[in-house]
């Protein structure tokens, strides 16, 4: 029966013992408009053809008329890379309004979900999607906005949560291969990690949570979207803190700014990101900016509270290069 349900993660997703997969969070779209919303008009550009995979772009409406260059913000949405989609009203939200904030355009990625498309393939899709946007750097790709209006001397990386994850990954990788043969370097300038999804089988501080049935929980969840990880949640991919094998010197950008939330079971991840990124050699700056009395993507959730309105503020802030 179809109805028999194998894994129940409920108020996330379940997963029925037919294979098929039900989520009860974050499926809700909403379409792109080019009616200005908060002064910022949107559209939908398919990037993988092959894969039928989208970006959804945001440029201020003023850009649009005065055709002036701005700074370009790459954005990785979160949903432990099992759930939300780059066109859900929680991240239209959000990017309409970061837009607005930093005077940018901005490209949303979407990208294929565990666990139908299991752990490497978001990272994948994620650098298709960034190789895609750097086919712009000349004026001479697919599409009009970026070739216009998008700056590629200041590119900023982001994403929350699970996206924040990929953020890393991708400016490591980066730094490794290059996004495009007209780059001198990596073509990014900083990256914003937003209460970034790592984690390990052991607390890395002494502030670290010690609930295990917390600790087992995260890592049943990375189990979900990386069921081939031999070391579960001390895998690389997601213990990038304390794991050894994990040399951040090399990450290809010049600076980060870290976000984190004070009741967040991540947050302790966050600071340790950063300490690391300090203590191994690499050359950027990095800053961690911590949000009082405040749970996991509680910015996504509660955008109009004051707690949120400082973040964006901090957020835009980085990227207009005042912080």
């Amino acid at each position: 029966m179809d109805s028999e349900i194998a894994v129940d993660c409920s108020p996330l997703l379940k997963i029925y013992k037919s294979g098929r997969i039900e989520r009860l969070m974050g499926e809700t779209t909403v379409p792109p408009s080019s009616v200005p919303q908060n002064g910022v008009v949107s559209k939908d550009v398919v990037y993988s053809p092959d894969n039928n995979l989208s970006v959804r772009i945001y440029l201020p409406e003023k850009a649009a008329e005065n055709g002036e260059k701005l700074p370009l913000l790459v954005y990785f949405h979160g949903g432990g890379f099992i759930i939300e989609t780059a066109f859900s009203p929680t991240y239209h939200t959000f990017l309409t309004a970061a837009v607005s904030a930093s005077n940018c355009v901005a490209v949303s990625v979407d990208y294929r979900r565990a666990p139908e498309h299991p752990i490497s393939v978001p990272f994948d899709d994620s650098w298709t999607a960034l190789k895609w946007v750097y086919t712009h750097i000349t004026g001479s790709g697919q599409e009009a906005w970026l070739n216009k209006h998008a700056d590629f001397s200041k590119v900023f990386l982001s994403g929350d949560s699970a996206g924040a994850n990929i953020v890393h990954h991708m400016a490591m990788r980066a730094a490794k291969e290059k996004l495009s043969p007209d780059l001198n370097d990596t073509g990014i300038s900083g990256i914003i990690l937003v209460h970034p999804y790592f984690w390990s089988k052991t607390p890395i501080d002494e502030k670290d949570t010690k609930d295990e049935t917390l600790r087992m929980k995260i890592e049943a969840f990375w189990m979900m979207a990386s069921p081939n990880s031999a070391d579960g949640s001390n895998d690389p991919l997601l213990n990038v803190v304390q794991s050894e094998s994990v040399d951040l010197s090399g990450l290809g950008c010049g600076k980060v700014l870290v976000m984190v939330a004070e009741k967040d079971a991540l947050v302790r991840q966050g600071w340790g990101y950063a300490a690391k990124l300090e203590k191994c050699g690499w050359k950027g700056e990095v800053q961690v900016v911590e949000s009082e009395g405040e749970d996991h993507v509680f910015h996504l959730l509660k955008p109009d509270c004051d707690n949120a309105i400082e973040a964006m503020h901090k957020f835009s802030g980085f990227i207009k290069g005042e912080n």
